[in-house]
């Protein structure tokens, strides 16, 4: 069956709600874009929106559905997460100052892409968003096809991606007051502890 604009309109209110409640991908990307620029935080918008892209896609042909069923799967993967927060963490608090073809202090852009890519492809919450909440909003009395679920999956990650890049943007605008390089070693360790507390709050979720 193919989507009309009125099946669409409920599951992209519901995206929009889902991606403005505050979680890791939030606390992460206003970090980034604040201790290092909007330029290093669109890179990792763009990392995320990839891993969101791949996990659609993973979900529209049932690979979701076995990870849903799996009692063990969501643990592991939530452990994994934590674990990659808490290592870009140690990363942040050491002070990583590799530099961009800009030469401009801090983690490189191209870093800041994979962190976004891998960080996102370890959210527990994402597969399971994927799994359970997106066929619900597939039309009832039907076999849904692997387009519909691609089309689903498509509009959420184009509404993921305008809240983060929004985000970005917005939290960009501090980082102006930290670019001398010892503010940039202090906002560093300040970002440090931020993903500290979003470990803990994705353990305790």
């Amino acid at each position: 069956m193919d989507l009309t604009a009125a099946a669409l309109a409920p599951f992209v209110l519901a995206s929009l709600i889902v991606e403005l409640t505050p979680g890791p991908n939030m606390g992460y990307l206003a970090l980034v874009a604040a201790t290092e620029g909007r330029a290093r935080g669109l890179a990792a918008v763009a990392g995320v929106a990839l891993g969101l892209a791949i996990l659609g896609s993973a979900a529209s042909v049932g690979v979701a559905a076995l990870f849903a069923a799996a009692p063990w799967a969501d643990p592991l993967v939530r452990v994994a997460g934590i674990a990659w927060l808490l290592w870009l963490a140690w990363l942040a608090w050491r002070g990583t100052t590799e530099r961009d073809e800009g030469g401009v202090a801090g983690a490189s852009a191209r870093a800041h892409f994979l962190r976004g890519l891998i960080g996102n492809l370890l959210n527990a919450k994402t597969v399971l968003f994927f799994a359970v909440v997106v066929p619900s909003f597939l039309p009832p009395g039907a076999t849904p096809s692997t387009a519909d679920r691609l089309v689903l999956a498509g509009a959420y990650t184009a509404v993921a991606t305008a809240v983060h890049a929004g985000i970005v943007v917005a939290a960009g605008s501090v980082h102006r007051l930290v670019s001398s390089p010892a503010r940039l070693r202090t906002a560093l360790r300040v970002q440090a502890l931020g993903l500290v507390a979003v470990a803990v709050w994705l353990a305790l979720a």
